[in-house]
């Protein structure tokens, strides 16, 4: 169990630092809105990261 936990950790923190590396810092706040949304519940602030993270991962086609 101890090791599933871990690689669940690792995973995360790897997802964290290739988004904020590729979107920057406005990527990690769509990241940090959306899993503190899914875990309150909350469909406004989870929303609110979705959004975020779709215009930042949408953002060079559509400029195109």
């Amino acid at each position: 169990m101890p090791v599933l936990v871990l690689l669940c950790a690792a995973f995360v923190v790897g997802v964290e630092q290739t988004i904020q590396w590729k979107y920057g810092t406005a990527g990690a706040l769509g990241l940090l809105l959306l899993s503190v949304g899914i875990k309150a519940k909350s469909p406004l602030v989870s929303s609110a990261g979705a959004v975020i993270l779709a215009l930042l991962a949408t953002g060079p086609a559509v400029s195109s």
